[in-house]
């Protein structure tokens, strides 16, 4: 086998992985990421290991991205709902960044303010709500001051 066929070969295996498990699987071994889909808050609180108790119970279209790498804490939640946050969510200053975006949500660079729902982030998306964890030890603990 020569030099250019042994740099090829592996190539077209990721060619063939992807076209035969599509791009959650490549998503999963080269950006160490997978992405759900759920159609209500019930189908996520059955169907996701990752806790949101922010979620509101009239929850749609809720899409998650976690981290494939294990006890990563990472996650990104989007979803369309028509109810506030709970009580224990308190609007403190941005001081943290999910680590993905997601296809529809809001910059969160653009947010001067976010809601602190302990280990959350959550802002407005306009139609619904759009979170990430791990948030910033700052966000908590201004949280916990109001």
């Amino acid at each position: 086998m020569n030099a250019r066929t042994a740099l090829a070969v592996p190539a077209l295996i990721a060619v063939g992985l992807i076209s035969l498990t599509g791009c959650s699987a490549y998503d999963s071994i080269v950006h160490k990421q997978a992405t759900s889909t759920y159609d209500d808050a019930e189908a996520f609180g059955e169907g996701t290991a990752v806790a949101a108790d922010w979620v509101p119970t009239d929850a749609t279209e809720i899409t998650v991205r976690t981290s494939t790498i294990e006890d990563a804490p990472d996650a990104v939640v989007l979803l369309t709902s028509g109810s506030e946050l709970p009580d224990d969510c308190a609007e403190v200053e941005r001081r943290s960044a999910p680590a993905w975006a997601l296809d529809g949500a809001p910059d969160p660079y653009k947010a001067k303010t976010v809601f602190a729902c302990g280990d959350w982030s959550v802002m407005t998306t306009g139609d619904g709500w759009y979170g990430w964890t791990p948030n910033s030890e700052e966000e908590r603990s201004a949280a916990s001051a109001d």
